[in-house]
């Protein structure tokens, strides 16, 4: 077994603990085990997930982008079981954020002197052991490391999203870790990058859609939102948070960001969802809240629908857009590096 990796910059946090890592969604059936994969794989009753492991056609059509990733973590762990998990494999193994469907699944061979590809794996030598954990058997890299890596490696939005993921994760956990680890990489690439998202970074967003709202309302050139604003009730207990908002001219502006899910009928009904929607946007709005406009995914990843809405709600330009990273956006967001 490798050993763990060696800390790299002094006073770094203590290291969260974990039980485990998040399980493969599905069965995974490795080629010893199957006598007739080949004829199971022509028939359609399997799919390849990586040379040698399988997984039911019929269970692999039905996952999300998401965790057909995360189940090809897991094959390539069956497969290289001494290797450290890094980049967004490691973020699909501890639950952090994973856009898209990657298309590789990236670990650090520690014995390993150059990097090399098998398929779709990217085996990693390492300019430094990375810190990692044994998570049930598997070698992951912690969050820190996950966050550093996406700040310097990936799309400014994905990499807040990760860094903020990463810092609700663990209360330990602060943005000067991170750029303290940035800093002291033997690499200088992504270096200039990584401090922008540091310098954005918070536990204060609850999830990716928050994070990479607020990137994109940023890049957009808007002016900057409090987040997770509290408006105060008539009664203690009886206040409400709005996850973004904004002051112009005595007019507080509050936004929303909705996950699909919301409203998708998955967590009860759709209606009943819509319903305390509107309740709570009245209440809202007697409170002193000019008006509450809400976006959600499809919003965000086509950054000219969240233009148009925030500049319906009174939303003011202050500063040029980031075309470059509203640009690439949409890639990023499919899991593309």
């Amino acid at each position: 077994m490798p050993r763990r990796g060696a800390l790299c910059t002094e006073n770094m946090p203590p290291l969260k603990t974990f039980a485990d890592v998040r399980q493969c969604p599905v069965p995974l059936i490795s080629r010893a085990a199957e006598p007739h994969v080949d004829r199971a794989v022509r028939s359609g009753h399997l799919v390849r997930v990586v040379r040698g492991v399988y997984a039911p056609e019929t269970l692999w059509r039905e996952l999300k982008p998401w965790d057909r990733y995360l189940t090809r973590v897991h094959a390539a762990a069956r497969c290289y079981p001494d290797a450290v998990f890094v980049r967004e494999s490691a973020a699909a193994l501890r639950g952090l954020p994973v856009f898209g469907e990657p298309p590789h699944v990236h670990a650090v061979a520690l014995d390993s002197s150059a990097t090399h590809a098998v398929g779709a794996i990217r085996l990693h030598a390492a300019e430094r052991p990375p810190r990692f954990e044994n998570l049930g058997g598997m070698l992951v890299a912690t969050g820190l490391e996950i966050a550093v890596d996406a700040a310097r490696l990936r799309h400014p939005a994905v990499a807040r999203a990760v860094a903020d993921a990463a810092l609700r994760a663990d209360p330990r956990l602060t943005t000067g870790h991170m750029r303290a680890l940035s800093e002291t990489h033997p690499s200088s690439r992504g270096r200039r990058r990584a401090r922008d998202v540091f310098d954005r970074a918070s536990a204060v967003p609850e999830s990716p859609l928050e994070s990479v709202s607020a990137t994109v309302i940023e890049a957009l050139g808007f002016a900057l939102p409090d987040m997770q604003l509290w408006v105060r009730g008539p009664e203690p207990g009886e206040d409400d948070r709005v996850d973004f908002a904004w002051s112009w001219k005595g007019r507080l502006i509050g936004g929303e960001a909705d996950g699909d899910i919301k409203y998708s009928g998955t967590l009860g009904d759709a209606r009943a969802a819509l319903r305390e929607r509107h309740v709570r946007d009245a209440r809202l709005m007697r409170r002193g809240v000019h008006t509450v406009h809400h976006w959600a995914w499809a919003d965000v990843s086509e950054p000219s629908q969240l233009r148009a809405i925030l500049l319906s709600a009174g939303v003011q330009i202050v500063r040029q857009p980031n075309l470059p990273l509203l640009g690439s956006l949409g890639g990023a967001l499919r899991g593309l590096p």
